[in-house]
């Protein structure tokens, strides 16, 4: 019986309608073309139930490839920035792509996040698609019954017809055993668990507290669909890994995001990271690693510090994300967690970490400090301490055109990192009030500061003007010659020097959101033609535990170009 069924829902997929065309199921990352021709238009994309265009930035022509070849054309032939094919309406769900162009669909290349943009639609992303030869007598129709197909093999493990395997699940102590009766065909569709055409059974090893989410887990095997909450996540994500399911583990690991700002105390986030590396997950490595770096300095001040692993620390940094004063207070803090972990860090361990010390980038005071320190790494490393050291005097005494030829081997030892001290930043905490007309020392959404041009000290006299703005309406956009389509936006550019220094020096500016209270960073964005709209809560990386009490901090980045 399960045979016949299997073949009648097979069958299913190939029916084709004379109208499929028109009511062809809008799928999760359909794309389309909005234009004269069935080839060239602007690019949309379905999500969420809408369909939304495509931002320009990062549009070249391997994005362009993967759509044409999505909708069934052999390839593209250009590219078409800048809303050329008209603006789009809605959201804007894709931004700052990344495609190899070897994916089978444009939501499968790397971007932001569905719809985290700081775009308009007059960045509508547009392709021209090669037609090839009689392209009218060959054109083919898309058919998918998926979604039916997938309904029904869920009905199918309900009632375990025809199911000719078992499953044996049980826990270390083996004192508990549950067994399913599963349908071999399925789990053939899942090479890593190695069944053959001889198998008959198999016994899989679970945590007691997971075997209440086995049979919703061996019911996604058949149907690729399940409903995962915060108490089911890292039992489903232990079964993904037991089974080699790995889509699955990705999915679910991101979901663990939601539970990244509920623990101030850092362990369940260094316990997600060293189970992320366990079961080989980079997803949820990535996750939790960003938002440690966002929250380093919380992390550094925290209890657990002292406690993480060699190879979390070496991962942290490497990272140019990480939110700190700046590079000497990371420098302490290293000097500290050395310390406490005594004989289990090796000598060798101890100079990797070094390296990733970007002393070119400690401040001038603070490296002429540095070097009477005593240090357990001044101490076990000298050479290479006194070498960090050198290197950062002669970024602080050379000129730009001294040292360029080695940034043509740019290393992160050059890059900035996210530095908060106050010389380098501002914050807006005022984000209730509502300000229509804007008086002079009324409205305290605006800052006005300056910077030094670079943190090289030839540029410490030489400084840049900045205004920081938050708007919370149209009027407050308007009262400032804007149109604003959401809010709140975020405002920051410089002015007076800026411009003498636009040939050796770029500013990769950054917006950092944080509860006012918990301390907790929750989300980082940089600035486009120096405005920076805010996503909602739904799109950011992580959610907002405060949505009614943040700040908002303006930090500048100055990069030799």
């Amino acid at each position: 019986m399960s045979l016949l069924y299997l073949h009648f829902c097979l069958l299913n997929l190939l029916s084709l309608a004379e109208d499929d065309r028109l009511k062809q199921p809008k799928q999760e990352g359909r794309v389309r073309l909005v234009g004269d021709l069935p080839s060239s238009g602007r690019v949309e994309v379905y999500h969420d139930g809408q369909w939304g265009t495509v931002c320009d930035d990062g549009w070249e022509l391997a994005e362009a490839q993967v759509v044409c070849r999505q909708l069934g054309f052999p390839g593209a032939i250009s590219v078409k920035p800048g809303g050329q094919y008209g603006e789009g309406s809605g959201p804007i769900w894709l931004d700052d792509m990344n495609c190899k162009g070897s994916e089978s669909s444009l939501s499968e290349c790397s971007f932001k996040g569905w719809g985290v943009t700081d775009c308009s639609h007059k960045e509508d992303a547009g392709v021209d698609c090669e037609t090839g030869k009689n392209i009218t007598s060959n054109r083919q129709f898309s058919v998918d019954n998926s979604l039916g197909l997938s309904h029904d093999l869920g009905l199918l493990f309900d009632s375990g017809d025809g199911c000719d395997f078992r499953i044996n699940v049980q826990d270390t102590s083996e004192e508990e055993e549950l067994t399913f009766c599963v349908h071999k065909m399925i789990l053939m569709f899942y090479p890593e668990l190695n069944i053959t055409n001889d198998s008959r059974n198999i016994a899989v090893n679970v945590s007691q507290t997971c075997h209440p989410h086995v049979s919703a887990f061996l019911r996604y095997l058949y149907t690729r669909q399940i409903d995962v909450s915060i108490t089911s996540a890292q039992c489903l994500h232990q079964l993904a890994f037991i089974f080699g399911v790995k889509k699955l583990m990705e999915d679910v690991g991101r979901t663990f995001t939601l539970l990244l700002p509920e623990d101030n105390t850092f362990l369940t986030q260094v316990s997600m990271y060293e189970y992320g590396v366990r079961t080989g997950d980079l997803v949820l490595q990535e996750n939790v690693l960003q938002y440690l770096s966002w929250n380093c300095e919380y992390l550094i001040s925290s209890p657990v510090w002292s406690t993480i692993s060699f190879h979390m620390m070496d991962a942290l940094l490497q990272r140019s994300d990480l939110i700190v004063n700046d590079e000497a207070f990371l420098l302490e803090a290293l000097e500290t967690w050395i310390q406490d972990k005594g004989e289990e860090i090796s000598s060798d361990q101890q100079a990797s970490l070094l390296n990733h010390i970007r002393f070119l980038l400690i401040p001038v005071d603070k490296l002429y400090e540095t070097q009477f320190s005593s240090s357990v790494l001044r101490q076990n490393h000298e050479k290479l301490y006194l070498t960090g050291l050198l290197r950062g005097f002669q970024f602080n005494a050379l000129p730009f055109s001294k040292i360029r030829n080695q940034m043509d081997n740019m290393s992160s030892e050059y890059l900035s990192r996210i530095y908060t001290g106050d010389e380098w930043s501002v914050i807006i905490n005022d984000t209730t009030v509502n300000y229509p007309y804007y008086h002079y020392g009324q409205n305290n959404r605006i800052q006005t500061f300056s910077t030094p041009a670079h943190p090289s000290a030839l540029y410490r006299e030489q400084k840049v003007q900045w205004k920081a703005q938050v708007f919370l309406s149209a009027q407050e956009c308007s009262n400032y010659g804007m149109s604003c389509t959401s809010f709140p936006v975020a405002r920051f550019y410089g002015y007076g020097n800026q411009e003498r220094y636009t040939s050796t020096i770029r500013y990769s500016n950054r917006l950092i959101l944080s509860c006012k209270y918990e301390n907790n960073v929750f989300h980082v964005q940089d600035f486009k033609n120096s405005m920076a709209v805010i996503p909602n809560n739904s799109s950011m990386d992580l959610p907002n535990p405060c949505p009614d009490d943040y700040s908002f901090r303006f930090v500048v980045r100055p990069e030799y170009i």
